[in-house]
């Protein structure tokens, strides 16, 4: 009798250790599902945002391909006046096409076709020398994100949607609105700051940018904020005031925030092509730029200027715009851009 009663217990038991175990299963089913399912989402919407850059590169290399039956220099040169039409750039171009025709030459390479594969490896071997930094430096916590960039170049856009991006990783986000010069730059970071529920302080328009950073850090400390982003210097008319400018509120961050994990974001405008080059290169020797923030990529044919920027400067791309919408704004993955510039999986 007890043994009966034991085993129906025993087995009670393990019929509901199963329906359990059934559970988890299903919710580790569902959880995979539905990051695979967003991360599809997230790589149709880069492709679509590269449709333009993708008909201005690999649909013209497609069809030089197939003008051509075998791999010779007028191909080459063909393929390099794409490259820089496309704005990667001459220097850049002239190494991609110098590693195509080595490897061409190494392996006896005489398919046309195999051009491609050649150049798309290339192009994940520039972009990715950067991978180990292309993600946000905001760890450790209090961590603070310095941004600069010219004005029109999306820059208050672009932290706006940072901001939304980080609220929900569920990071407590205050915003600070230190480009003080820009008519309408405060109102514009608080129109956004009241879109994406973040608070921001600000001082009146022409105040000393300093000084905005300086309150920022402060409230920063007082309410245990995650991440401080800081709407900074947009002027490059005159480079001194530049340098003062950022020179300033570096000392500051120094002095009141010295704990917190840094970031110094440059944005840049995708449409500007070579243009953009010129804009880092001025910036970098103004501050410590961490990391670069492609805008508008969706809006251009100009796309390649990201494989100029990497390869010129040596700083990581770590985000980029590839539509209007608050989730349009991704991190930057080498492997998934190349793959959507060239139109795969």
């Amino acid at each position: 009798m007890l043994k009966k009663l034991f085993d129906k217990f025993k087995n009670e038991n393990e019929e509901k250790d199963q329906k359990i175990e059934d559970v988890e299963n299903n919710k580790q089913a569902e959880a995979s599902a539905s990051t695979e399912e967003n991360e599809a989402n997230i790589f149709k919407r880069l492709k679509e945002g590269l449709s333009k850059t993708t008909q201005g590169i690999t649909v013209k290399i497609e069809d030089l391909i197939k003008s051509y039956q075998k791999v010779d220099e007028e191909l080459l040169e063909e393929l390099e006046e794409v490259l820089i039409t496309a704005d990667i750039g001459v220097q850049t171009t002239m190494e991609i096409i110098d590693h195509i025709r080595d490897k061409a030459k190494a392996e006896k390479i005489k398919e046309p076709e195999m051009i491609k594969v050649i150049l798309k490896d290339k192009l994940k071997e520039i972009l990715g020398e950067f991978e180990d930094d292309q993600q946000l430096n905001i760890q450790p916590s209090p961590a603070i994100i310095l941004v600069v960039g010219v004005n029109g170049v999306g820059k208050t856009t672009s932290i706006g949607k940072i901001a939304h991006k980080l609220k929900g990783q569920n990071k407590k986000v205050l915003l600070a609105a230190a480009d003080t010069f820009r008519a309408a730059a405060v109102e514009q970071l608080k129109i956004w700051g009241d879109r994406v529920g973040v608070e921001v302080i600000s001082h009146q328009e022409g105040a000393d940018p300093a000084a905005v950073i300086f309150d920022a850090i402060q409230a920063a400390k007082a309410r245990k904020v995650d991440v401080l982003i800081c709407d900074t210097a947009g002027r490059l008319h005159n480079k001194k005031n530049l340098m003062n400018e950022l020179g300033k509120i570096s000392k500051i961050v120094e002095r009141e925030y010295a704990n917190a994990t840094r970031d110094v974001l440059l944005v840049l405008d995708a449409t500007t092509g070579q243009n953009a080059i010129q804009q880092a290169k001025i910036f970098k020797e103004a501050t410590n730029i961490s990391g670069l923030v492609l805008t508008k990529l969706d809006g251009t044919a100009k796309g390649g200027v990201i494989i100029g920027i990497s390869q010129e400067l040596k700083i990581p791309v770590k985000l980029i715009g590839v539509g209007e919408g608050v989730a349009d704004l991704q991190e930057f993955d080498s492997n998934s851009f190349v793959n959507a510039l060239f139109g795969e999986e």
